[in-house]
């Protein structure tokens, strides 16, 4: 037996074990982290395009993580369900959401959430951003930007675009076009995308600003002409369309974008843990699939780029929304 014959370096040995022992456990928690699975909730149904991304990055981040990563999808109410329920869950570092356009729109088309978009989430990590085409029958006297704003002023409010979803970036994407290239075009909803590019093609309406997967494998079967792309750089899956702002319209821009949050208070390094395991999985062969499949742009940065970039797109949209007195449905 060890006998310390020296009381005050004893009690300072004490009390280091005991700080020792006190801040172990919380060391090794995170240490140890993940110890069980982690959810991913996509606030919306199974098979489009955010569940789609949201599936290859939890298979790339499992991979990483040496541990399980699930997709819960939770759709409803434009996203407000399964964003709800990340906001009130735990912050441990087991329950993400997958971040859309919607989140930043939503505050601005519902008078009250049963959340803080900015209170009630920790940024993880902006992933990827996207753009949408500008797509109209490939029969129309339309071929450039130019002609479609040509068009709409010589003959005001003849010209309709078709939308999907009150607030999306298909909907969002034209209402800034008309504001921007001081035009007039005749809103027509859609519950979809199908439905929308059904008619498009059936040439009861004129234009559609749709997502890259709804429209891409029709443009290149020549059903569809796409004439620019919303992003504000030219894109590598379709470097042959300019983007609406050099084709006539300066300055306009409209992506949609994914990001990962985790609930407000998660420790930061779990934050940063989770951080470096996207940046890591938006390098997979996966994600270059989807940067041609969905019109990806991978960004993957730190989780400080994610809130500024969210703060610039919720401030963009309010005032898009206002200006057209667009309503929640």
């Amino acid at each position: 037996m060890t006998v310390c014959g020296n009381k005050a370096i004893c009690s300072l040995f004490a009390f280091a074990a005991f700080a020792l022992c006190w801040m172990l456990p919380d060391q090794r928690v995170h240490a140890a982290y993940p110890e069980r699975v982690i959810r991913i909730v996509v606030p919306f149904a199974p098979g489009g395009g955010t569940d789609v991304i949201a599936r290859a990055l939890a298979q790339e981040m499992a991979k990483d993580l040496g541990g399980s990563v699930i997709i819960e999808n939770k759709p409803g109410a434009g996203t407000i369900i399964g964003t709800q329920s990340v906001a009130t869950s735990e912050g441990d570092g087991y329950t993400l959401l997958m971040g859309t356009f919607a989140n930043a729109v939503n505050p601005s088309l519902y008078a009250k959430l049963p959340y803080d978009a900015h209170r009630d989430f920790a940024a993880v990590s902006l992933i990827a951003r996207s753009f949408n085409l500008v797509v109209v029958n490939p029969a129309s006297p339309i071929k450039t930007i130019a002609d479609l704003i040509a068009t709409a002023r010589a003959e005001p409010d003849k010209l309709s675009y078709g939308t999907y979803g009150t607030g999306t970036s298909a909907h969002l994407a034209g209402e800034l076009f008309k504001h921007m290239a001081g035009v007039k075009l005749t809103t027509v909803p859609y519950k979809g995308a199908a439905p929308a590019i059904t008619d498009l093609l059936g040439r009861q309406i004129h234009v559609i600003f749709t997502t890259v997967a709804s429209a891409a494998s029709l443009v290149e079967a020549g059903q569809l002409r796409a004439i620019a792309v919303t992003s504000a750089e030219r894109s590598a899956a379709f470097p042959q369309l300019p983007t609406v702002a050099e084709a006539g319209v300066p300055g306009y821009a409209a992506e949609a974008w994914y990001g990962l949050y985790a609930p407000a208070k998660t420790p930061p390094e779990i934050i940063e843990r989770l951080n470096k395991s996207v940046a890591k999985a938006v390098q997979s062969d996966a994600f270059k699939k989807l940067s041609v499949n969905e019109g990806l742009v991978m960004v993957a940065g730190p989780p400080a780029q994610l809130d500024s970039y969210f703060s610039g797109e919720e401030a963009r949209w309010r005032q898009v929304i206002k200006d057209a007195g667009i309503k929640a449905e």
